[in-house]
């Protein structure tokens, strides 16, 4: 399969098996990722694997915390809402996956537990958090690595049949997974990927999400 046919291929997973993730596949998805492309080579990323009882405890913390109603907290600035055309690109995702778990729109339980299972890292087997040294603040360079680094991993991941999803929610309440994944004081953490193997039966799992034309993105000069 050549790289376009790959990359099209992949699609965000939110359900996952009950099956453990072998240590050797993440060192196998890891390897492949770490090729990312990296600004001066200076490869500024830490890559935190966290599985069993430490997840389960960070699981718990954030819905916890986000059912008391505790503000969310990041370890760097963020804009909460979109606006415009990004906001109705997630806006036309979220429709889409509401249709394929059957939550209608006044269906306040089940919106409230879609919301939550991202607070849960969709309950995968495997969590990777990504940080990045303080020091480096304002770290907008280092940000764009770490992103060039978490799409290796999903890539790399979905060629082993792993599944990922890059997963905002599951940071919003960083104190929580700092303590329970052992996060040193002196590291700031950028985002996480839940993963695991695909649950085929669960239906958001058929869920893909439409990219905007190349004339919507693309601006030639000169040509």
């Amino acid at each position: 399969m050549n790289f376009s046919e790959f990359a099209e291929s992949r699609k965000s997973v939110r359900g996952f098996l009950d099956k453990p993730l072998p240590k050797k596949v993440i060192e196998e998805i890891i390897s492949g990722a770490k090729w990312a492309p990296s600004s001066y080579n200076t490869q500024t990323w830490h890559i935190h694997a966290v599985s069993g009882d430490a997840l389960e405890k960070i699981r718990k913390g954030n819905v916890d915390e986000t059912m008391a109603g505790k503000p969310h907290v990041r370890d760097f600035a963020y804009k909460e809402d979109y606006e415009g055309e990004h906001r109705q690109k997630q806006i036309d995702v979220a429709i889409q996956l509401f249709e394929a778990m059957g939550i209608k729109r006044d269906d306040k339980e089940k919106r409230m537990d879609w919301m939550l299972r991202g607070f849960r890292q969709f309950d995968a087997p495997v969590s990777l958090v990504l940080t990045y040294d303080k020091y480096l603040e304002p770290a907008g360079i280092t940000h764009f690595g770490l992103g060039a680094l978490a799409y290796g991993i999903i890539l790399s991941a979905w060629e082993r049949g792993v599944g990922c999803v890059i997963n905002g929610q599951g940071i919003m309440q960083s104190h929580v997974v700092r303590k329970h994944a052992n996060i040193p004081d002196d590291q700031s953490i950028m985002i996480c990927i839940a993963m695991g193997y695909p649950d085929d039966s669960f239906a958001a799992n058929d869920v893909r999400s439409v990219r905007a034309d190349n004339d919507e993105l693309l601006t030639y000069v000169g040509f």
